[in-house]
């Protein structure tokens, strides 16, 4: 009896404890992602006014009196979970379906970052947006996969004259 015992407890050591481990991440990684998009969502609403642009010069009807770069940026990492299933898709190649939330709510956060320290810093509107991203961190010791990636958007802020109004249609 005693020996069943123990060959069950190792049994679920070796095998139970891992499985709820990945299981336990899963579900913690995915209720944080999930709490992060809505917070992203939120603030996107928030900020649905605000001109932001991607021109690399102001738009011709904007009467800026001063102007300054603004930035925003974030680091984000995937969870354990997706990165295990990240590496088990990397041994078959094709899209990689976990990085891609990653690299959404970073992007996203990055902009309304950027968005925030614009308007924090009484700035009316954004032009020249752009974005850039690098891998951090690698996930295991042979200098492969990515633990965690950063982005960085950054921007040309104006301030106007006269309180800005875009015409209707423009953006």
């Amino acid at each position: 009896m005693d020996s069943d015992f123990f060959a069950w407890l190792d049994l679920v050591l070796n095998f139970g404890l891992p499985i709820l481990l990945l299981m336990t991440a899963y579900f913690i990684g995915t209720l944080i992602e999930a709490r992060h998009f809505r917070s992203i969502r939120r603030r996107e609403r928030d900020y649905h006014d605000y001109p932001v642009v991607t021109f690399d010069t102001m738009p011709s009807d904007w009467n800026a009196s001063e102007s300054t770069m603004v930035t925003g940026s974030i680091v984000v990492s995937l969870d354990y979970f997706k990165r295990v299933i990240a590496g088990l898709r990397s041994l078959v190649g094709g899209r990689v379906k976990t990085y891609e939330p990653l690299l959404d709510r970073a992007r996203r956060e990055a902009l309304l970052r950027m968005i925030e320290q614009a308007r924090k810093q009484g700035y009316d509107a954004i032009f020249n947006v752009r974005l850039e991203t690098s891998r951090l961190a690698n996930s295991r010791g042979d200098g492969q996969g990515t633990a965690g990636v950063e982005m960085l958007a950054f921007c040309t802020a104006v301030r106007m004259r006269s309180r800005f109004e875009p015409a209707q249609g423009r953006f």
